[in-house]
């Protein structure tokens, strides 16, 4: 079993869903994915220690997920980066980090995307869908930019992108406390 990056795309996903009920064909038309895709993703998670099952419902496993997305994801799935492009600004450029993180004058890591309104260097997204699920979904917008800050981010970066990212794993685990 190799785990894929569209399972961490489609784990950022159950955060971002929090709670709520849902289903593979409703996730695989958010992630822009087959349902088959999707239900693949879930079972590498299990199998991945990454999410569990639990009453035939999957969740995602918080702190493997922390201890992954934080430690490991930078030295598994590591960006591509490339010409000058127009896209959607990502890790240090989109929010939560552009409010904290001033820029420099080089241009911002963008996903080539050509409906994109920001010019910047191109930065390769965790999966080929994610920008288009990120425009549907703003929570999962900002989880991908903070997993893109550790993925291809400096030192500083990646500091306050994990900072804000477990704040938001915990946020999500304490939802899940407190409804079980």
């Amino acid at each position: 079993m190799v785990l894929k990056p569209q399972d961490v795309l489609f784990l950022l996903k159950l955060i971002s869903v929090g709670k709520k009920p849902w289903s593979f064909n409703k996730l695989s038309v958010d992630l822009n994915m087959s349902p088959s895709e999707v239900h693949a993703a879930a079972k590498r998670a299990v199998a991945a220690r990454l999410a569990i099952k639990d009453d035939g419902k999957i969740l995602p496993s918080i702190r493997n997920l922390e201890d992954f997305l934080l430690h490991g994801i930078q030295y598994v799935f590591v960006p591509e980066r490339g010409a000058l492009s127009r896209g959607m600004p990502t890790a240090y450029a989109a929010a939560p980090l552009d409010s904290s993180i001033v820029a420099d004058n080089e241009p911002p890591p963008v996903w080539p995307d050509p409906e994109g309104e920001v010019r910047g260097e191109s930065f390769s997204p965790l999966y080929k869908s994610a920008p288009k699920a990120a425009k549907k979904d703003p929570k999962l917008y900002q989880l991908l930019a903070l997993v893109d800050a550790i993925r291809g981010g400096r030192a500083r970066e990646r500091n306050i992108a994990a900072k804000e990212l477990k704040k938001r794993l915990e946020d999500y685990g304490q939802d899940a406390e407190s409804k079980s």
